[in-house]
């Protein structure tokens, strides 16, 4: 077999080296000896005499064209100068691209900007222990105590604010309490940890297991939101750690939290000794990859050569990434590249020769591992005309689909949702929103969340005017490119008093709140999906006027009428792809041009988030097409109505608990998720002044129509507003989650999905349970069930006479609620006809 071309391909590639830490400066009280080793103390005395040692000694004095002694190398260092010595490794080693831990404490390290001068494009990976030490050595501008809740709300806050800046996390738990972790660690033996950790005074020194194991699941929940990946220490190490507790098979009560199935996890350092277990782990756990620096060059030639081996035994060559693990000195990033360079053609050589590769498939493999997979997992986009120009560098970190403004992006949309549910949005340019709106927001009058549909005025009774003004925060975990318009980013906003002090009316915040408490109380997480339906109307003149009406006539689920749209819809899947939405189904519906777009389910704050960014594409695609698109509940009184229809489960511990988990259970539904489901029918009709919040919305739900009318609920009958639901997959008479018909197209998502959580609290706080089912019309059982509010008035009166949704929701976002309410009643009573404004609005 001929081996050149492969030796070409690994010789030759552009590597990425996906995890590195800073270099310092030759003066650093960091010897360069200590950079060659892993030893310390008395035992360093003795690393001169291991093999590798004395490989790289050669390696080092071969590069600079002196003695091989760690005098002569030394000399040689000092004589050259830092700059010199670090172009000289820099360009041997021919890396692309670094991604450095910047955690790594070290005496005069060197910033990340500096060593942009030698690779052309270089992320940060953030360390989260680090960064919690660096909090907790901060005293607190108040004067006050460290608590568990400020803590761990400053650390995410911390997080959020630098995760379009950053590639990913990284974890040392090995090294300090070990990766058998507790994703589950309760709040009050954090707390504990978190006492003792500040009783040991400063600097602050986390080595609390339950603390650890807290921060460590916040990092994960967090890395799951801003689709960042998580870069764990495994294996061997420097006598800080304990070898035992390093085996990733710990990690394996993480691997199976359902919570964070969708977290990427990167085992690094080949995990040696333990690099067959780190390969069965990538094998049979989708998130799971590997990363082999240290163990490449620290290792003798055939440790390391056997350590890669038995990654590549069971693991996919495409989850496995080339990194030195360089830190300190310059050379140990040339030694890396170098050396892993040989290992790798020895390895992928010998599993052609036995039979495993082909060699076509060996250069491919080849250009996977030194580049291409990280490429790909980190969302690294560079292009390099000639090393060391400037001018011929162009390099930035994609995120979650958002390109830099070297990209051309020139505009940013900052979105918000009124009270009334109206999509709202205030556009800057790419500098001006980097440089001062990331930090400090955009100015925006108080009046603008007392808005009604029909006029952009603040309504009466709100205590909202024009005096006052609040800070629109970008969420930066939610920006994303424009798929419809490449030049633009868009970004959900938070409403604050001032940077880092939440309004008490931004409806973002109202579902965090009871989100919290649902989480406190109850450790129970909800999960929503929504089913977006809507009209595709388009525009033709009648007696010199333009009107609006359906594309089609085609009935339910019509192929002819798929057909007609079809490739929009596939303009519409693409778009929501790009914003990581997941599309379950989608098919003409039966009101004359509508259609529905089913989405999957996600945790109910990203559920709403992406049920915006859901509308905001069916609208802009159905408008490149000459179209309108509307979600108005009742956009004509003689056709069927728009739901966005919303199917709620609870989870706990990445568990489905909504579901009985044996048929014994009363209708298929856990006692919690019973209790919780009777909050919400309980609380329905007060619910419905959120989630069906203009006088049209009532024009939809009436009976016969499948928008259910009346107080009940039932199993598998599209008739009642609460339907039990058991789809595909699940066990026959188990329950999954319960669809809310009750909630339309105008509604703010954040306060529908907060007034039903609220509701659910409720019901798990009195242990309420359900009535019996109704099996069949609920119309036909007229005088025997009570009928749902057949008004937004009837809803409203309900919500005043609620002091559960008062409590819950916040007094003050009540008002504005109640005063936006009557302000549309009043002006849709006395303008019969202005609902017909309402395509043109939602």
């Amino acid at each position: 077999m001929e081996f050149a071309e492969l030796r070409q391909v690994v010789e030759k590639t552009k590597l990425v080296d996906a995890h590195a830490h800073n270099i310092v400066a030759l003066d650093s009280a960091f010897a360069f000896l200590n950079s060659l080793s892993e030893a310390d103390g008395d035992a360093l005395t003795y690393a001169p005499h291991s093999l590798s040692f004395k490989r790289n000694l050669r390696n080092i004095a071969e590069i600079y064209g002196c003695e091989s002694s760690l005098q002569a190398v030394e000399e040689y260092r000092k004589s050259s100068g830092l700059h010199s010595i670090s172009s000289i490794c820099f360009e041997a080693a021919n890396i692309s691209a670094v991604l450095i831990d910047d955690g790594l404490k070290l005496d005069k390290k060197q910033d990340i900007e500096w060593h942009k001068s030698f690779v052309p494009f270089v992320g940060r990976i953030l360390r989260i222990e680090s960064l919690a030490e660096e909090i907790l050595n901060q005293d607190k501008s108040d004067g006050s105590p460290w608590t568990l809740d400020i803590f761990i709300e400053t650390f995410l806050e911390k997080l959020r604010s630098v995760a379009d800046k950053i590639v990913g996390l990284k974890s040392i738990a090995a090294y300090r309490s070990g990766l058998e972790i507790n994703t589950n660690v309760t709040k009050e033996d954090a707390e504990e940890g978190l006492a003792e950790v500040l009783l040991g005074g400063k600097p602050v020194r986390i080595t609390n297991k339950s603390l650890i194991d807290c921060i460590f699941t916040h990092s994960l929940e967090a890395a799951v939101c801003f689709d960042l990946p998580l870069q764990i220490h495994t294996g061997f190490g420097d006598k800080d750690l304990d070898l035992r507790l390093s085996n990733p098979l710990h990690l394996r009560t993480v691997l199976n939290d359902k919570r964070f199935s969708k977290c990427r996890i990167v085992l690094l350092h080949a995990s040696y000794p333990f690099s067959k277990e780190a390969s069965y782990l990538a094998s049979v756990y989708h998130q799971v990859y590997l990363d082999f620096g240290l163990a490449v060059p620290k290792l003798s030639v055939h440790g390391m050569i056997s350590s890669i081996k038995e990654l590549l035994e069971l693991a996919p060559v495409k989850k496995v990434m080339f990194s030195t693990d360089g830190y300190a000195s310059p050379e140990t990033y040339y030694l890396g590249a170098k050396i892993a360079r040989e290992v790798l053609f020895t390895v992928l050589r010998d599993a052609c020769i036995d039979g495993d590769l082909s060699v076509a498939e060996a250069i491919e493999a080849a250009k996977d591992i030194c580049a291409q997979n990280a490429i790909n997992f980190y969302k690294i986009d560079f292009y390099v005309k000639s090393f060391g120009s400037k001018d011929n560098v162009r390099s930035n970190f994609v995120k979650k689909g958002t390109d830099t403004p070297e990209d051309g992006v020139s505009l940013v949309r900052v979105i918000w949702v009124d009270a009334s549910g109206q999509h709202r949005c205030r556009v800057v340019p790419t500098k001006r929103f980097n440089d001062v709106v990331t930090k400090n927001g955009v100015g925006l009058t108080f009046a603008s969340m007392a808005m009604i549909s029909a006029a952009d005025c603040p309504a009466d009774e709100t205590n909202l005017t024009g005096t006052g003004e609040i800070r629109l925060i970008p969420d930066l975990s939610t920006r994303w490119r424009i798929p419809w318009e490449k030049q633009e980013d868009m970004v959900l906003a938070d409403m604050h008093l001032k940077p880092g002090e939440a309004w008490e009316y931004c409806p973002r915040e109202a579902l965090r709140r009871v989100s919290k408490i649902l989480k406190e109380e109850f450790n129970l997480v909800l999960n929503a999906g929504f089913e977006n339906e809507f009209y595709l109307l388009k525009s033709v003149l009648s007696e010199g006027k333009e009107e609006w009406v359906p594309i089609d006539s085609t009935p339910y689920c019509s192929v002819s009428g798929y057909n007609a749209v079809a490739p929009i819809f596939h303009e519409f899947v693409a778009h929501l792809q790009s914003l990581n939405i997941t599309v379950e189904q989608l098919h003409p519906e039966a009101g004359k041009g509508q259609f529905e777009i089913v989405m999957g389910h996600s945790v109910c704050t990203s559920a709403a988030d992406n049920l915006i960014y859901s509308r905001e594409v069916i609208r802009a695609v159905a408008r490149k097409h000459g179209l309108l698109a509307t979600f108005a509940p009742k956009y004509a009184l003689d056709d069927l109505g728009s739901g966005s229809h919303v199917h709620i489960s609870l989870w706990q511990n990445g568990e489905n608990v909504f579901m009985a988990s044996g048929g014994s259970s009363r209708h298929g539904i856990s006692d919690v998720g019973q209790e919780f489901m009777a909050g919400v029918l309980y609380h329905l009709p007060s619910i419905l002044a959120f989630t069906a919040p203009i006088p049209n919305s009532y024009d939809r739900i009436q009976p016969n129509t499948w928008s259910g009318a009346y107080q009940c609920w039932g199993k598998e009958n599209r008739e009642v507003p609460l339907r039990t639901a058991c789809p595909p997959g699940v066990q026959d008479g188990l329950v999954s989650n319960f669809e809310i018909k009750s909630f339309d197209g105008c509604a703010n998502p954040h306060l529908g999905l907060a007034a039903i959580i609220a509701g659910g609290i409720d019901g798990l706080r009195r242990h309420l349970r359900l009535p019996e089912p109704i099996d069949g019309n609920p119309s036909s059982l007229d005088g025997k069930l009570k009928r749902l509010p057949v008004s937004l008035s009837e809803s409203l009166e309900a919500l005043q006479k609620d002091v559960v949704l008062h409590d819950l929701i916040g007094e003050k976002l009540l008002v504005v609620i109640k005063g936006v309410r009557k302000a549309e009643i009043k002006y849709y009573a006395e303008n019969k006809d202005a609902y017909k404004q309402l395509i043109h609005r939602y």
